[in-house]
């Protein structure tokens, strides 16, 4: 007997094979995260803020920047805050903002990751050709556009 799986539409369809797809690769991801005591969330922190060192990023503007997101920064930072991987400071004229930035102790884990992480990446896409990628990129960047708000700064290409 088989078993034919039935969707409610074709767009219930391409959503469950996103997640699906997503569950897959994630796992793979995690192997690497958790070897470094890290979820996958505060290595994208510490990436991002790579990007601005030595200077530094605002709170905020670290939370509209990560892939996912968190839904309490406060307890992400901390635990990074605690591995001496990143230094917060509150503003002297507005104590409400707080600035984030990358230690060299950060810079130093990120610089020991590397390799598992570019090999983490061709483990999880390497089979699909530059064209392939570049075609998921566009048609990702296409279905989350609308849910965007105006003021995102994730990168289309």
């Amino acid at each position: 007997m088989s078993h034919r799986v039935r969707f409610d539409s074709l767009s219930q369809k391409a959503y469950l094979n996103l997640w699906r797809t997503y569950d897959r690769l994630k796992a793979i991801e995690e192997e690497v995260f958790t070897r470094y005591m890290l979820t996958p969330q505060q290595y994208n922190a510490l990436r991002l803020l790579r990007g601005v060192h030595p200077g530094t990023m605002q709170t905020l503007e670290l939370g509209t920047r990560l892939v996912s997101r968190a839904p309490d920064m406060t307890r992400l930072l901390d635990k990074l805050e605690e591995r001496q991987l990143i230094a917060r400071n509150r503003r002297s004229d507005n104590r409400r903002v707080v600035d984030v930035g990358i230690t060299d102790t950060g810079i130093e884990l990120l610089v020991t990751m590397q390799d598992e992480v570019i090999d983490c990446h061709h483990r999880q896409l390497g089979h699909l050709s530059q064209d392939e990628l570049e075609e998921l990129i566009r048609l990702l960047h296409r279905a989350r556009e609308p849910h965007e708000g105006p003021a995102s700064s994730w990168p289309v290409g």
